[in-house]
């Protein structure tokens, strides 16, 4: 199965302040593959009740397999340049919405975000990365000198090659515009919708959550707390004690965990997470951003092996469902989010969407629990600003 993670490559390499959620990279030689490229209607709707067409503003951004990019209005993509900054040093990438009602747009093969802006437009800068290829750096909504912390934005991610559509909408990052996304094809499915009432209900969750409630910007956004660390709005040793108790747990016991490559054993000795199996393996044991950012102890390689594991690990600790069962990964929902050590932003997004599923940290794919969705045979895929 093609996962986020596994797209999670080359767009995300080249694009500079790249958030963690990072955009969809090419896969498969390429978004582009070989000979012209397909494209395929993208629909935005607005149901925000909030925002006229007049104030919304859409953003096609991110990698063609070789280089940069954006979508024109006309569809087209255009490689990002330096020359496209303005006066003001910030490009404008902007696509308005149509007047009124749906507006159909064109989406070429490619891999990246589809921004939203309300209320304002959105300030990217075409800079060097650090081969000195032109490059965007992309909004960072919880960064305040960010020159976009003011404005009202959200995005969904994709990767549209010549072997199908694989979209998703995340809070990765942040959540602040409620979207959904729909994709038809094969099949027609939904991914991201809320229930009636849910943007607000999370903020006011997250506002009475002790050591979440300075994630909350204003009705802005709420920040992850993974970058909340670097805001200050977020303690940096929050998941300290539940990883304490976990290394405790399996200093005596074995721990299991089964992937595609099969079943491997652990137990906790010299303070690594030491396993056996299909593979030799063996994890550190990880910092609170570790377990937020799923990476550096618990990064996990596109190798088949490691990675894997290291996703199911990511997965129980942020679901803080790893003390508590000796045999990973869990599937069983109604478990996840246990006692006051644990994701609350994560468990409040979980229970904010209509199907139970959200992307609210970067292994939230193990098991099937992400707003994410994919088709071999797209024929459209539509993004709905959904009711505040």
């Amino acid at each position: 199965m093609i996962t986020r993670r596994n797209l999670l490559r080359t767009a995300a390499a080249a694009a500079v302040a790249t958030p963690a959620a990072a955009v969809l990279a090419a896969q498969a030689g390429g978004a582009t593959g070989g000979g012209k490229a397909a494209a395929m209607p993208l629909r935005i709707v607005n149901r925000t009740g909030a925002y006229d067409n007049a104030s919304i503003h859409v953003y096609i951004v991110g990698n063609d397999g070789t280089r940069q990019v954006r979508v024109t209005p006309e569809g087209e993509l255009a490689p990002v340049s330096l020359s496209d900054n303005g006066a003001d040093g910030y490009t404008d990438y902007a696509i308005p919405l149509s007047a009124s009602g749906e507006t159909t747009l064109t989406l070429p093969r490619m891999s990246g975000r589809i921004y939203t802006a309300l209320g304002g437009k959105l300030r990217m800068k075409a800079v060097e990365d650090g081969d000195g290829k032109p490059a965007l750096a992309y909004p960072a909504g919880w960064v305040e000198s960010d020159p976009n912390f003011e404005v009202l934005h959200d995005a969904a991610e994709f990767t549209y090659n010549e072997s199908g559509m694989y979209c998703n909408t995340t809070m990765v990052d942040m959540f602040s515009v409620p979207l959904s996304l729909r994709l038809q094809g094969q099949k027609d499915q939904e991914a991201g919708t809320l229930k009636d009432g849910a943007r607000d209900q999370v903020f006011e969750t997250l506002r009475g959550t002790e050591g979440f409630d300075r994630l909350v910007i204003g009705d802005r956004r709420v920040l992850a707390p993974s970058h909340g660390i670097g805001a200050g709005r977020f303690a940096g040793d929050y998941f300290d004690p539940y990883v304490d108790q976990v290394w405790e747990t399996y200093q005596g016991k074995d721990l299991t965990v089964s992937t595609d490559a099969g079943r491997f054993t652990g137990r906790v000795r010299g303070g690594k997470l030491a396993f056996t199996g299909p593979g030799e393996l063996s994890f550190d044991r990880p910092s609170t951003s570790d377990v937020l950012f799923c990476h550096g102890a618990l990064q996990a390689p596109n190798d088949g092996v490691q990675g894997p594991v290291a996703a199911v690990l990511g997965a129980a600790l942020n679901r803080t469902t790893l003390a508590a069962h000796a045999d990973q990964p869990t599937d069983d929902p109604s478990g996840f989010y246990g006692g006051k050590i644990t994701h609350h932003y994560a468990k409040a997004l979980h229970a904010a969407t209509t199907d139970g599923k959200a992307y609210g940290f970067a292994f939230d794919d193990v098991g099937g629990f992400a707003s994410y969705i994919e088709d071999g045979a797209p024929s459209s895929v539509t993004l709905t600003l959904t009711p505040f």
